[in-house]
């Protein structure tokens, strides 16, 4: 059985997006002193975190390690675990906190943490010692964002300790960017320059031996990818744009597909008269007689409550919109002007339904409609949807 609302990922586009990433990487000259080409790209580490930004974490992960991915960087060991499960070999980067979890999965999986805290030191260490062996970490610095990570003006007191394991191996040393997508942010700059400071400390406590191994330096999400090559360092960290969407308000040149959609098919259709409502609490009330068509995906499925008199779908190509209150199983939506709208027409809640600009609906538009992030919109969407992968 299949129910009538499904996504389908379309893998072919998640590789050719992140084949535009790399070229655009590639052929974007430095803006470091002196100017020129890079002697080296940066690699990329693909974020697969929260399913894949709700595409399905096995199968794009799966798809970006065929298509050349360095590192996959997740949330948290449950989601590494999954990853190695369905054959995933690169090396898997854990972004989340660690001091309270269970740390088997690092060892048995290896997955390489993010080590954020002393605490998280502490621990990985001491289960690094039990199993006497040895793990790969990466280092998190906060330089403003005040979440996790190292402060970025307490270095010198708090890494000697964690420098000193015998049973933690430094690979990566990075940031997270707070105000990457605000271009009008002093914050960004800031940022920028307290890591780049960051890493030159870190790197003053490497042993002469360590030196040389110069540990991956990282801090660029899609926005900061877009923003500015100067913090694209040695490796960027795409998420959003693997998909397929541009970080609102940033414009990009780099030609992607959107890889998810999102469809449903039209169960009823029916007619209205003047003053009556539809849905609870009559939010619409028609003036006059309208035709409304019912279509079975609702907030358990991911869509918002929000896009009540705010959001569109597409029905024969047409934009209709989303009337009367986003329900558990259903919306509503006045197709009047369509024309026969009939049981089972195809109806677009993501993609694209005809070729012109305006037979396209996408995440962006969807959450500028209510007032959140595109992040949000593809992220939500409900366990019971079935992916369809291309």
């Amino acid at each position: 059985m299949i129910r009538n609302t499904i996504a389908r990922v379309d893998l072919n586009a998640l590789r050719h997006n992140f084949a535009a990433i790399r070229q655009y990487l590639a052929s974007e000259p430095t803006d470091q002193p002196g100017g020129g080409q890079r002697a080296q790209p940066p690699r990329i580490i693909a974020v697969v975190k929260a399913n894949a930004y709700g595409h399905g974490a096995q199968r794009v992960a799966s798809a970006l390690e065929q298509a050349g991915a360095d590192v996959l960087a997740c949330a948290d060991i449950e989601e590494g675990v999954v990853l190695r499960q369905a054959g995933v070999r690169v090396p898997v980067l854990v972004f989340g906190a660690l001091s309270v979890s269970d740390l088997d999965g690092l060892f048995e999986y290896s997955l390489t943490p993010t080590i954020s805290t002393p605490g998280a030191a502490k621990a990985v260490h001491a289960a690094a010692v039990k199993r006497r062996s040895t793990i790969g970490y990466h280092l998190k610095i906060d330089t403003g964002m005040n979440r996790l990570g190292f402060r970025h003006d307490n270095l010198r007191w708090m890494l000697p300790e964690v420098l000193a394991s015998d049973h933690l191996r430094l690979e990566g040393v990075f940031t997270h960017f707070a105000s990457a997508d605000e271009p009008q942010s002093a914050v960004f700059n800031t940022q920028r320059e307290r890591f780049d400071e960051a890493y030159r400390v870190v790197s003053d406590f490497l042993n002469p031996a360590e030196a040389g191994l110069h540990p991956m330096k990282h801090a660029s999400n899609s926005a900061a990818l877009l923003r500015d090559s100067r913090v694209w360092y040695d490796a960027v960290r795409p998420g959003l744009l693997l998909y397929g969407i541009v970080p609102p308000p940033l414009a990009s040149t780099i030609p992607l597909r959107p890889v998810m959609s999102l469809t449903s098919r039209v169960v009823a259709v029916k007619g209205i008269r003047p003053g009556e409502g539809v849905g609870y609490g009559c939010r619409f009330v028609a003036e006059t007689p309208r035709t409304i068509a019912v279509i079975p995906a609702g907030y358990a499925d991911g869509l918002d409550t929000r896009l009540c008199g705010r959001g569109h779908v597409l029905i024969r190509g047409r934009r209709v919109p989303i009337v009367g209150a986003v329900s558990m199983d259903m919306i509503t939506v006045d197709v009047t002007d369509v024309g026969d709208v009939q049981p089972g027409d195809e109806v677009v809640l993501l993609g694209r339904q005809g070729e012109e600009s305006w037979q396209q609906i996408d995440a962006r538009e969807v959450a500028a409609a209510i007032g959140t992030i595109p992040w949000e919109i593809v992220c939500r969407l409900g366990t019971r949807i079935e992916r369809h992968y291309d």
